[in-house]
């Protein structure tokens, strides 16, 4: 297949994350209550990641289930994460930016998605001097939802005018990463074993490849 676009999971896939994601959660959760010593705490963490790769603000739904505390929750780890990413904890995977350029340079369109709120995506981009490295960059909001859901891919099938959705491509480091990409009806959904997901995992959520890094992909769609 010769896609047209493809669309790429940013901390796990492209972006290193070493951590960041859990350390943000538990200055988070911190604020709204639950210590690292509290008997919850356990329990949540596994959910975190669990759920690694979902909309932040619908995890901390799920966890404190009452609106005011996850939005709270939600900002903390948001200021957290970017704290930690102005603080020069974020790298690039190694080659990603290259496969993203070779790609682009071939006329495939790319798209950046992640389950971050869009300031946190926007920090992680201006830190690592990306912000013109993708065609787009999207991330959950109003109209849009956050993995599974298949909102993501489909929304930057839309903006970038693909013609047909058996023309994209899709990567990911976590099960919710494939889920969307299955829903959105994409042609390859690659798992990557850069982040999160493992690659038993990965083949269970139904990736159709499960690849050592993104540094892989250009060689698989050739």
């Amino acid at each position: 297949m010769t896609p047209e676009l493809v669309v790429l999971d940013m901390a796990g896939t492209t972006v290193v994350d070493d951590g960041l994601v859990v350390r943000a959660f538990t200055e988070a959760i911190g604020s709204a209550g639950v210590s690292e010593e509290d008997d919850r705490f356990p329990k949540m963490l596994a959910y975190v990641e669990e759920t690694m790769g979902q909309s932040k603000i619908t995890v901390f739904r799920a966890l404190l289930g009452e609106e005011t505390a996850a939005q709270e929750a939600n900002a903390a780890f948001e200021r957290a994460y970017a704290r930690l990413v102005a603080a020069g904890e974020c790298t690039p995977v190694d080659g990603a930016e290259d496969v993203i350029r070779a790609l682009r340079a071939d006329g495939v369109k790319v798209a950046f998605g992640t389950g971050f709120a869009p300031a946190t995506q926007t920090a992680i981009l201006d830190a690592l001097g990306w912000r013109d490295l993708a065609d787009l960059a999207l991330a959950p909001g109003e109209g849009v939802r956050g993995r599974p859901f298949p909102d993501l891919v489909l929304a930057a099938a839309l903006r970038l005018e693909v013609s047909d959705v058996r023309r994209i491509a899709v990567a990911g480091d976590t099960p919710s990463d494939v889920r969307s990409g299955l829903a959105a009806g994409a042609s390859v959904v690659a798992g990557v074993l850069t982040g999160a997901g493992t690659r038993a995992g990965l083949e269970a959520a139904g990736a159709t490849h499960v690849l050592d890094s993104v540094r892989d992909l250009p060689s698989l769609l050739r």
